[in-house]
């Protein structure tokens, strides 16, 4: 029979009972409890009790590619350091996913290695088929939506939005709204990416959706390409990866980039002088989340589980919003109870039901962006 704790927890209810979410509910241990490294569940471990104690007695949890400006993170690591006490220590933060796959890889079971990542589900994916990612089942696991977690619970999409067009309106005469307004003659070497397709996984959607805008399809992503192709033909593509500083010094007054980061520029430089202004394009409208891990060889392993428990909880769930990120559990969380409802209204509105690739789909998009972008860009 299933105990009241957790049907509750399988809701989220468990997590709800006190501020602090966490250490409210305590799973029953299992016949045999195992070592955090190895643990699959906090359930293995003895329950969340004794998760967050061998957590609180390594003391430190190491990240990697974190902006503490990206979906909120400077306030999900500060509410994670405040309630057990775990010091984060973030390596490269402008980092991209390319970049935290090959430092896991190449750093092994150092203990420099990172416990965790935060990548594109693209990268998520050849993350696990190269064996770098431990399965490992949070309490809201089942309440993931089926197509934004893998099966064997090696990674599951923890927050996402949309790619959209940030613009300084105090550089540009006229922002662009749309993909086929980015190739007008007045964006002349404005027009950034965060970063290489091939290695960034917001620029990799940023190619899908401008694929979208020119009768490509999730099956075919080669459109997107040469739309960026004949931007740089034309002069209008600026190949310096975008950033707050970067939006900030007018390097790059155009960035296509997610809403959630675009619109937390906006707020975030508004005294500075900066008009920043963010459209969502209707002609390439493209959703995606991103995905949470576990190093398999994380030197923090306990620190490691209840990270990825406490950006699933209601608490760290509900701290992506003030950002603009959406949560991947907003609908489970509207459904419970749980949700900010004040910060959910905040979000900017998007028409229709979004649609997303299928990993086949994925897969394809990933190998012709890898193949096609130097040749798209070069020269």
């Amino acid at each position: 029979m299933t105990t009241p704790c957790a049907r509750a927890a399988a809701l989220f209810g468990c997590f709800a009972l006190v501020a602090l979410g966490l250490s409210a509910c305590e799973n029953k241990p299992t016949a045999r409890v195992v070592k955090p490294s190895v643990a699959t569940s906090a359930e293995n471990v003895g329950g969340m009790h004794a998760l967050i104690a061998a957590a609180k007695k390594e003391g430190t949890l190491r990240a990697i590619a974190l902006p503490r400006d990206w979906a909120n993170y400077g306030g999900l690591i500060d509410g994670f350091e405040k309630h057990y006490g775990i010091k984060v220590t973030v390596d490269d933060p402008r980092g991209h996913s390319q970049d935290e796959i090959d430092t896991v890889r190449n750093r092994g079971s150092r203990p420099t290695a990172p416990d965790v990542i935060d990548v594109g589900d693209t990268f998520a994916r050849q993350a696990a088929e190269q064996n770098l990612l431990a399965p490992y089942r949070v309490a809201a696991y089942d309440s993931i939506p089926v197509n934004q977690k893998d099966a064997r619970a090696r990674w599951y999409n923890n927050y996402g939005g949309y790619i959209s067009i940030g613009c300084d309106a105090n550089r540009v005469k006229r922002c662009p709204e749309t993909f086929a307004d980015l190739l007008e003659p007045d964006y002349k070497g404005k027009v950034a990416l965060v970063g290489d397709p091939t290695r960034s996984a917001t620029a990799f959607d940023s190619v899908y959706a401008a694929a979208l805008a020119n009768k490509g399809s999730f099956e075919d992503v080669q459109p997107g390409l040469d739309f960026f192709a004949e931007l740089k033909r034309i002069g209008n593509f600026n190949p310096l990866n975008s950033n707050t500083a970067t939006v900030e010094d007018g390097r790059t007054p155009i960035s296509i980039n997610w809403d959630y980061n675009n619109l937390h520029y906006a707020d975030r430089l508004r005294h500075k002088g900066v008009d920043w202004q963010v459209a969502i394009p209707f002609d390439g409208s493209f959703a995606q989340y991103f995905a949470l891990a576990v190093n398999k060889n994380a030197p923090h392993p306990a620190a490691a589980r209840l990270w990825e428990e406490y950006l699933f909880s209601p608490e760290g769930q509900n701290l992506r919003l003030p950002a603009y990120a959406r949560p991947v559990l907003m609908d489970a969380m509207r459904q419970d109870g749980t949700l900010d409802k004040a910060a959910a209204a905040r979000l900017p509105t998007v028409e229709g039901t979004p649609r997303f690739p299928t990993d086949a789909q994925l897969e394809k998009a990933r190998e012709t962006v890898t193949q096609g972008w130097s040749k798209a860009v070069a020269g």
